[in-house]
């Protein structure tokens, strides 16, 4: 199975890039979705392809919309990026934070990659897209303070896997829709557009 992103090794005694640096490296490459993990590893990932960008684009257009109606957090689409307590730097597909949590960052850390792990992430899977990284990440989500609650979107095998703090991860298949209830009250992802 081809995955659709590449993993760049860049050793630490030739290039150790401090956040600032990757930041501007990101900002350099911005046609690319680029990820740093916790042990400096670099993953680019090409542009989604027009289906997945559409399927992506719906899942956080009812996030954003629901937030919009809810009032107390913001929605973020994959553009964004944020600075784990690992080290990691990701960008997930959807995320979600509560405004209290967002207030207690300063203006320069919420303008960069805010050092602050989402309340809520998607990840959606491209039909490319290798699940077992994808699993890695949401497990590294949860692991993360704040981390409350995560989907993971299998398209090719129509499998939402959930992820909660401190718990099992759960495998729906083939729902119609997931609740995100009580992390996001009265969110419910329609998953119809999505496959």
């Amino acid at each position: 199975m081809l995955s659709s992103s590449l993993v760049v090794r860049i050793p630490s005694s030739i290039l150790a890039m401090t956040d600032d640096q990757f930041f501007e490296f990101c900002r350099f490459n911005r046609d690319l979705q680029i990820e740093r993990d916790r042990y400096g590893e670099i993953s680019i990932m090409s542009p989604a392809g027009s289906e997945t960008g559409n399927r992506e684009a719906r899942i956080i257009h009812q996030l954003v919309n629901w937030s919009d109606e809810d009032g107390t957090g913001l929605a973020f689409s994959s553009s964004a990026g944020f600075k784990l307590s690992t080290g990691a730097d990701r960008s997930p597909d959807a995320s979600w934070i509560t405004i209290e949590r967002w207030n207690t960052l300063t203006p320069e850390q919420q303008q960069k990659f805010a050092p602050i792990c989402p309340d809520f992430v998607v990840e959606l899977r491209s039909l490319s897209d290798n699940l077992k990284p994808l699993q890695e990440k949401m497990e590294e989500y949860a692991q993360e303070p704040g981390f409350r609650l995560g989907l993971l979107i299998d398209r090719k095998h129509r499998r939402v896997y959930i992820y909660r703090a401190g718990q099992a991860t759960e495998c729906l298949e083939n729902p119609e829709t997931v609740s995100a209830d009580p992390v996001l009250p009265n969110f419910v992802l329609k998953l119809s557009k999505v496959w």
